[in-house]
């Protein structure tokens, strides 16, 4: 119903701004019917990770997906639900407007499956494949927000998520660790020295910093490898929102460097003044040639 969009809309807004610091902060250029789009695919793809997330030890991470396919066919189907959350409205009309597949939010349903602890990745193309169930997709799902008209150019969209993703795994080893979830391959690690056992052990040596210079390359190849996708984008501030979470999203990297390859004790981040400093480079790269 048309009278239920706007406070569903809202609390779609509500939720990418507490969990999604920076996704919000460069949602800000958008037009606003994509920027209200975009907040409820975010929404969705929150709820499904939250899901999984605070799920009981005794509950199997496959029966919560399970049930996240029923309420996904059910959201698609539009039927009735017995407790819906507040932002469904937003989330039909959205993927009705952009014309969104299900089979997006499937995908990314077999990728927060495999999240189950305990999770250890053997080679890079395992990596690669979980990249592309839990961020990559969520590439594809915005180029449909974004209204990308070249489809051809949907390969970047995944790299680019691919790039985050890998941004993310870096940046969060000492919480993933904590949740018996290691994300780094164990053939790379042990190419450079290294095991699960120096992972729990916290140190930075100069072997670390090795495997660490090794995996930023990594992910700024995929950043690079986005950069023709994203110049595929209207010029109505989807193209610049996606080169700013280029930029700040690759700034954790650089924080990463800054802080000599140390992600045991703290979480790296790019301050707010830097974040500022980075939009005004996304905003000239958007308007260049």
């Amino acid at each position: 119903m048309p009278d239920l969009l706007p406070p569903a809309y809202d609390h779609a807004r509500d939720i990418t701004r507490h969990h999604a610091k920076t996704f919000y902060f460069c949602s800000f250029g958008l037009p606003q019917a994509i920027r209200q789009h975009a907040y409820a695919v975010y929404a969705c793809c929150r709820t499904i990770d939250d899901e999984v997330d605070r799920a009981p030890s005794h509950v199997a991470i496959p029966e919560i997906v399970s049930r996240l396919r029923t309420f996904l066919d059910d959201l698609y189907a539009d039927n009735p639900q017995h407790n819906p959350p507040s932002w469904a409205p937003a989330f039909r009309h959205t993927v009705r407007c952009c014309d969104i597949p299900k089979a997006f939010f499937s995908d990314l349903l077999t990728g927060v499956e495999m999240d189950q602890p305990p999770v250890r990745l053997q080679t890079w193309p395992e990596l690669e494949r979980y990249c592309y169930h839990v961020a990559g997709v969520v590439g594809l799902m915005m180029t449909r927000v974004f209204r990308l008209q070249d489809r051809s150019r949907e390969a970047e969209a995944i790299k680019l998520g691919e790039a985050m993703q890998l941004t993310n795994i870096l940046r969060d080893i000492a919480e993933d660790l904590r949740l018996d979830r290691i994300y780094l391959p164990a053939d790379e690690l042990a190419r450079f020295g290294l095991d699960e056992s120096f992972l729990r052990c916290g140190q930075t040596t100069p072997a670390w910093a090795d495997f660490m210079r090794f995996q930023i390359n990594r992910a700024r190849d995929a950043y690079a490898a986005s950069e023709r996708g994203i110049a595929a984008l209207d010029r109505n501030g989807c193209q610049f929102t996606v080169w700013m979470m280029h930029h700040v999203y690759g700034g954790i990297l650089s924080e990463i460097e800054r802080a000599d390859y140390d992600v045991f004790s703290g979480r790296r981040f790019v301050p707010l003044s830097r974040k500022f400093a980075l939009a005004a480079q996304a905003f000239a790269r958007s308007r260049s040639p």
